[in-house]
């Protein structure tokens, strides 16, 4: 599952391929739909919770609220079922995505919507190989240094100016993710932690020199 983007997405997967999937976009309910495409997925999957082995989530980068929502429900899942937990990085399931079913072959780059005007992203030498830690810029501050890339995301498509050679998908899909996340540990690798990787502070802060107010 994944909800660091606008998207909402859930999948099953059996090890070799996804056999359900789920996704919706809407940047603001993630809370509202990400538990009835869990039952949607496992309804048309035709199999109960508790066939469910792992779950793998999207660790982002992300904004705050909705990133903490499939990080939250994914560590309630994993306690419910004792099953273990794996974070992956939602930039990565795009690029995957990007390379299995948009034949971007590398390098090329991924950027996600950060909002303030801002984006998510990182480079890649190809589908399956981040060349560097995820960051948060605004556009104009990477678009020389990504000029001549394919940049895949819809970071990419909201600016144009900056990224000249836009690509789909737009949003993460959780079948990528569970495909990328099950050829890695079929190959030994260790997957992240699901921690959330805000790369930034939230939009909520404590008041500053607010007035403490006492009963009379």
């Amino acid at each position: 599952m994944d909800t660091a983007t606008p998207a909402v997405t859930v999948a099953l997967h059996d090890g070799a391929s996804v056999i359900a999937s789920s996704g919706q976009v809407d940047a603001r309910r993630h809370g509202e739909l990400l538990l009835p495409a869990v039952d949607r997925v496992l309804a048309e999957a035709g199999v109960g919770l508790d066939a469910v082995t792992g779950v793998v989530v999207g660790v982002g980068p992300g904004p705050y609220t909705g990133l903490r929502v499939g990080l939250v429900t994914a560590a309630t899942f994993g306690s419910a079922l004792s099953v273990p937990v794996h974070g992956l990085c939602t930039l990565d399931g795009l690029a995957y995505a990007a390379g299995r079913d948009g034949g971007i072959e590398g390098p090329f780059a991924v950027a996600t919507d950060a909002r303030r005007k801002e984006v998510y992203w990182a480079r890649y030498e190809d589908a399956r190989t981040r060349t560097g830690e995820p960051a948060v810029d605004r556009p104009a501050d990477i678009a020389a240094e990504l000029a001549g890339l394919p940049v895949v995301g819809a970071g990419a498509v909201l600016y144009p100016d900056a990224f000249l050679d836009a690509r789909g998908p737009e949003h993460v899909a959780a079948g990528a993710l569970a495909a990328l996340a099950a050829e890695r540990l079929a190959a030994g690798q260790e997957l992240l932690e699901p921690r959330p990787l805000y790369l930034r502070r939230p939009d909520a802060q404590v008041p500053k020199n607010y007035k403490v107010v006492t009963p009379t």
